[in-house]
């Protein structure tokens, strides 16, 4: 968020996270839709082997594990590379769009290795036309891809281990995943992990050209997350700034009053000007990485100008690009943090004021849904038990 934005009155901040999190489906608006309208309605979920499309999905909707897991069986959703080239859990719906806008990192990698590994061209088409005659429906793994192609398959040497690629084999994935001719899944269905097979796919991806999807995407992008800038488009995107502006040129965005650079959709308008904040509390626990923070990348602006002063893990929220641990928030502003403790089966955290019933309720709520269903909360796929645990004593001492 711009100074202007942040230095305007705390009741109109207050309204303007209130709203963001209404867009974001947290005020029960969304609760038993199917997973794949909200993500259609919210936008596509980060996922980096951790558990923030279950968490998310759970506070918007109330999904179960199992739930989301059919959908992922179903392709009602699925992961799949996209904006900027990461995964995100995305709505069938999307599927095209996504894989359009992941397109160009593969070929980049490709280029890469031609220049300093000396992989063709030719040898990445026909390594990408026998995997694509070694796949079927049963998942195989990497490895399993390798052996089945034999010798097909060259070893780059030490000048490719150095460049952490030690044989074409992951750019001929990489290339075929973009394309939709083949997918990725988890081996046991679940979306907080990060162990995969390929199967093939022959997705018709349809004619997206590189101006068309950024347009989609910016349609798209300022109806989950308006009021936002440019630049936040642009973090979201990973487009240059001249890529940005024509993205958006077509949409008919207006500047916020005093938002200090804040674009919302004219379609949108009236009812921003007419919401208001509930009055009564809307308590979430969130991933880090969720929606609600991840779409604009702006984490000053969820937070209470004394929150964001507080010290965690050494250093100061409002410095910080990302939080520290998980998200507990309130009508869009972040008021504690959260962490799993996988030994104790409890979810120990920190409010940043007098904690409620209602926020102890929903405490209470999230712990069995993870203890329950999910057996952690990782925030990422090497988050250990391990690893957090200085988190997690920070969390309980309260300093």
């Amino acid at each position: 968020m711009t100074k202007a934005t942040r230095d305007g009155t705390t009741a109109e901040r207050a309204r303007l996270r209130a709203w963001w999190a209404h867009r974001q489906g947290l005020d029960g608006a969304l609760s038993g839709r199917p997973s794949a309208e909200v993500l259609a309605r919210t936008g596509w979920a980060r996922s980096v082997g951790g558990s923030a499309p279950y968490l998310g999905l759970y506070a918007r909707c109330g999904a179960s594990r199992a739930a989301v897991d059919e959908a992922v069986a179903r392709l009602d959703v699925h992961e799949l590379p996209s904006a900027r080239g990461c995964t995100y859990v995305l709505p069938s719906q999307d599927f095209a769009l996504g894989l359009a806008l992941a397109a160009g990192p593969p070929e980049a990698e490709i280029r890469a290795a031609a220049k300093h590994l000396g992989v063709t061209g030719q040898e990445v088409d026909e390594l990408c036309a026998a995997v694509v005659a070694v796949l079927g429906d049963t998942p195989l793994d990497p490895a399993a891809i390798k052996a089945a192609l034999g010798g097909t398959v060259r070893d780059l040497g030490d000048a490719g281990r150095r460049r952490s690629l030690a044989t074409p084999l992951p750019l001929a994935l990489g290339r075929l995943q973009a394309s939709g001719a083949i997918r990725r899944v988890p081996v046991n269905g679940r979306l907080d992990q990060q162990r995969y097979g390929y199967v093939r796919w022959g997705l018709d991806t349809g004619e997206w050209t590189p101006e068309r999807a950024a347009a989609e995407l910016a349609r798209r992008y300022f109806d989950w997350a308006a009021p936002a800038s440019l630049q936040h488009f642009r973090w979201f995107s990973g487009f240059t700034a001249a890529a940005a502006k024509a993205a958006v040129a077509g949409l008919g965005l207006e500047p916020v009053a005093d938002g200090g650079g804040l674009l919302l959709p004219a379609a949108l308008r009236e009812e921003f000007a007419g919401y208001e904040r509930p009055t009564a509390p809307a308590y979430a626990l969130l991933a880090g990485i969720d929606g609600i923070h991840l779409l604009h990348r702006d984490l000053p602006r969820l937070l209470d100008p004394a929150d964001g002063e507080r010290v965690f893990q050494k250093k100061a929220l409002n410095a910080r690009p990302d939080l520290p641990a998980h998200a507990i928030v309130d009508r869009g502003r972040i008021v504690g943090l959260w962490e799993y403790d996988v030994e104790g089966a409890e979810i120990v955290w920190q409010a940043f004021g007098k904690a409620d019933a209602a926020l102890r309720a929903e405490v209470d709520r999230v712990t069995a849904f993870v203890r329950d269903e999910l057996g952690d909360a990782r925030g990422f796929s090497l988050d250990s038990p391990r690893a957090r645990a200085p988190r997690i004593a920070e969390l309980r001492s309260g300093a």
